[in-house]
């Protein structure tokens, strides 16, 4: 996993290199200083000798200096090859949610994507900005310290023979235990962005049933779970800081024990037993920061692993059967269609659809709620795969099409609409980017948009707001429309994207989309009777199935489902 994860180093591999190649040189000159030391101690210091203490004391500044450049060379390298690979850990990332299906994001909750995105990205260029420095410092300085300290007094370093499998018993129950911690930790996190993300997201309804502290409460519930499972996790990684201390202390009263008798008998001397304590010092550092880069590593194979689910998530719709080809008129035909969620279901949501919509055609679709209108919809630009049975644009299976110019040539305007941050002019230049300002206000006279972004103060430059918040929702979808238009697309979806609309207005856009547009293959999902009444076929469907097909008078004249549709509105305009 991990060379997985530092394959997407990419451009910054060099500053990993750069940086180890710092901290390993910083380390070594770090050594020489009690080597010099001890050395100052036993001939300049016991003989006297002044000037021989300046020449090493020299050096030593030398020695210092060197690590004090290369320290911060290290932590500048470092920190350009943590924060570089963390972008690109979240492009490629972000680039692979772009490939995503439908189906594909309905795997993950969309909380635990941003979390994946952020929190877990996060955790793994920390560990390579903070991480580098103790990962390579470490070995070095445990290495070479220990093997300077063997040359010093060889019977004396043998307290490592104790200290050492003592440190890595401590640590490896540690990590056995706080490695699952840490997953379900970042699972809590997983939580407390969903129920921000839905408050956030239901914030006026929250408001409007007076529900704010019940929110707090589910809030509550969700953090007071991530500080367990956090307090949980970090107090057990801590006891690796006890561990390591409880050893320290116990090699160095034993060192100061051992060799003070050897100083009282004479095989040891003074500066001998002080290099040798500044060794045992670096050595004992040196395993407590491998040890917390242990603990360091165990965090952010978690959060890894958490990416790796993302990036290797299986795209169930592929162009791997496509040709370099366009949709020419816009021609839809269902022949034995079936379709699921997922493979496992047992029921289908579309059974045996069989369905023709000839070029330039209006069709409307009917049904209640939960006949799967719209998932029947959503199967013509491949936002999901038909699970058996054909459907073909202009004769040509879907899946022959390369996606982009699928979906270009289909342009659809979502039950929910959604118009983001922005101008007015932006949101629809979404439609084409290239559109000029003559065809950007022919879409919205025939969607009807005209008419109120006359009286908005800075007309097509009016900022939107997050979300669009700054306009209704018959304001919303008019502009949805408008954009959908702006497309030139050859297949036009609308999904009940007028309900918000007054009758008189949606008759006005029905009429202009007629006069204006009569080439395109038009296709309305509506609950109202009368905005499908005028399609030249209408679909009615429950449950999945198509229970009748034909105009508006041949359905009245004798399919049941359709007549108790329109008797229970015409009850209601009456009423």
């Amino acid at each position: 996993m991990l060379r997985r994860i530092f394959s997407y180093s990419g451009q910054y591999k060099k500053y990993l290199v750069l940086a180890a190649l710092c901290i390993t040189c910083e380390s070594l000159f770090e050594l020489l200083i009690p080597l010099i030391m001890a050395d100052i101690v036993d001939v300049g210091v016991a003989s006297g000798d002044t000037a021989y203490i300046f020449q090493k004391g020299g050096w030593m500044l030398v020695c210092a200096a060197a690590a004090l450049i290369l320290g911060i060379g290290s932590a500048r390298f470092s920190a350009t090859a943590g924060q570089g690979l963390g972008a690109n850990l979240r492009e490629a990332e972000y680039a692979r949610l772009q490939q995503f299906s439908f189906a594909n994001v309905d795997h993950f909750q969309i909380s635990s994507l941003i979390t994946r995105m952020t929190s877990d990205v996060t955790n793994i260029q920390n560990s390579i900005s903070s991480g580098m420095r103790p990962a390579c410092r470490g070995p070095v300085m445990l290495v070479a310290a220990t093997g300077v300290a063997f040359s010093i007094n060889g019977n004396l370093a043998l307290v490592f023979l104790v200290a050492l499998p003592t440190l890595a018993l401590c640590l490896g129950l540690i990590i056995k235990n706080v490695r699952p911690l840490y997953t379900k930790m970042q699972g809590a996190i997983d939580l407390v962005n969903r129920i921000i993300q839905e408050n956030l997201t239901a914030v006026r309804v929250v408001k409007a049933y007076v529900r704010g502290t019940y929110e707090i409460g589910k809030f509550n519930e969700v953090n007071t779970n991530l500080q367990t499972q956090s307090e949980r996790a970090f107090k057990l990684a801590m006891t690796n800081m006890a561990a390591m201390q409880f050893v320290m202390y116990g090699t160095i009263i034993s060192i100061l024990w051992f060799g003070g008798g050897m100083i009282q008998v004479g095989t040891m001397q003074v500066g001998e037993l002080t290099g040798f304590l500044s060794y045992v010092l670096q050595i004992l550092n040196s395993l407590m920061m491998i040890s917390n880069i242990f603990l360091m590593l165990t965090r952010s194979l978690a959060s890894g692993k958490r990416i790796i689910e993302v990036l290797d998530e299986e795209i169930d719709i592929t162009e791997e059967d496509a040709e370099n080809i366009e949709v020419k008129s816009g021609e839809i035909e269902f022949r034995h269609v079936y379709f699921k969620y997922k493979k496992e279901a047992r029921e289908y949501v579309l059974s045996d659809i069989n369905l023709h919509i000839g070029a330039g055609q209006t069709v409307g679709i009917v049904g209640q709620t939960g006949s799967a209108k719209t998932t029947l919809v959503q199967l013509i630009p491949r936002l999901y795969d038909i699970s058996s049975g054909e459907l073909l644009i202009d004769g040509v299976p879907v899946k022959k099409y390369p996606l982009k110019h699928l979906r270009d040539s289909i342009a659809m305007v979502l039950q929910k609409n959604t118009l983001f941050s922005g101008t007015l002019r932006e949101n629809l230049l979404w439609g084409d980017k290239d559109a000029s300002q003559e065809e950007i206000e022919e879409a919205c006279r025939i969607a009807g948009a005209d008419e109120f972004i006359g009286r908005l103060e800075k007309g097509y430059d009016t900022e939107m707001g997050q979300g669009g918040v700054n306009v209704s929702g018959g304001q919303k979808q008019r502009l949805c429309i408008a954009r959908a238009i702006l497309k030139k697309p050859k297949v036009l979806i609308l999904d009940d994207s007028t309900s918000a609309v007054d009758t008189a207005t949606e008759t006005g856009i029905r009429q202009q989309l007629a006069e204006k547009l009569p080439h395109m293959t038009k296709i309305i999902i509506a609950q109202r009777i009368s905005s499908v009444c005028h399609a030249d076929q209408i679909v009615v469907l429950e449950d999945g199935r198509i229970r009748g097909i034909g105009t508006h008078e041949e359905l009245l004249a004798d399919n049941q489902i359709y007549q108790e549709i329109y008797d229970s509105q015409k009850e209601g305009a009456d009423l």
